[in-house]
């Protein structure tokens, strides 16, 4: 059965990517989790190809595998998609960041006339009776933009590395 190259890659570029991911898996014979749909329809039609006109001549494979040889080679496995993912405990509290004062203290700015204080908790920020999660949703609901809140609060400047 001869394959027209033209109208397989045509119709790859139709389908979706779990339709390209099930004939890769036709294709190849094994299955893919890659979600990239232009590298998907790159393999399968250099597949079809190969398997149409004939794989790459023995000379190719030999300068191939000298090649690969001197290649660095991949130490880890890739990751096996049906593992749990290792996460931490979800009541494992992120470190405080460098920059930020101790819980308790005040940061000051003034702003448009006004002296606005926000208070430093263990878990959020406390501005006009709010509890705020971070210095930015704090900057938000005063500006009504978005900024960085250590920019805001003077706490770095820009450029400066957290």
């Amino acid at each position: 059965m001869q394959l027209d190259i033209g109208n397989e890659v045509a119709a790859l570029r139709r389908m979706t990517v779990g339709q390209l991911r099930q004939r890769f898996a036709e294709v190849f014979g094994e299955a893919t989790a890659v979600g990239n749909k232009p590298w998907l329809v790159k393999r399968i039609a250099w597949r079809l190809q190969a398997l149409a006109e004939g794989d790459l001549s023995e000379r190719a494979r030999r300068r191939a595998a000298e090649l690969a040889d001197d290649a660095d080679l991949r130490l880890n496995p890739p990751r096996d998609p049906t593992a749990p993912a290792a996460q931490e405990p979800a009541g494992t509290p992120a470190p405080p960041d460098p920059r930020l004062p101790p819980p308790g203290s005040l940061l000051t700015r003034p702003y448009k006339g006004r002296q606005l204080q926000v208070q430093v908790l263990a878990d959020g920020f406390a501005f006009e009776g709010l509890v705020y999660r971070s210095l930015s949703a704090v900057a938000k609901a005063i500006t009504g933009s978005h900024c960085n809140g250590f920019l805001f609060f003077r706490l770095t400047t820009k450029g400066d590395n957290p």
